[in-house]
C-alpha cells in the first residue's frame, strides 16, 4: 500500500464525524425504537445514522470502522517504518 493511499483513506476517515460510533440493534442493545449509528454524543452536533436495507453484521462494522481504520492506518505506518 503507498503512501498516498493511506493518505486519502486517513483523509476520508478524518472528514467523517468524529470517533466513537456505537451500533444500536432494537432488541439487542434497546428494547424500542430503531437499529441506528451514534455517532458521539447526544447532541444535534453529531447526529444518528439510520440505515436502510443494512444487516445487523453491517451496521456494526460500519460503526466499529470509525474506530478501527485509524487503528489500523497507525499500524501500517509503525510497520512500514520498521520495514523502511
Amino acid at each position: 500500500m503507498t503512501d498516498e493511499e493511506i493518505y486519502k483513506i486517513e483523509a476520508r476517515c478524518n472528514a467523517a464525524t468524529a470517533a466513537p460510533w456505537q451500533s444500536f440493534i432494537e432488541g439487542r442493545d434497546h428494547m424500542s425504537g430503531s437499529s441506528f449509528i451514534r455517532t458521539g454524543g447526544l447532541g444535534s452536533s453529531s447526529p444518528d445514522i439510520y440505515l436502510i436495507d443494512a444487516t445487523y453484521a453491517d451496521q456494526d462494522f460500519i460503526a466499529g470502522a470509525r474506530q478501527d481504520v485509524p487503528s489500523l492506518i497507525a499500524e501500517i505506518r509503525r510497520l512500514k517504518a520498521l520495514v523502511g
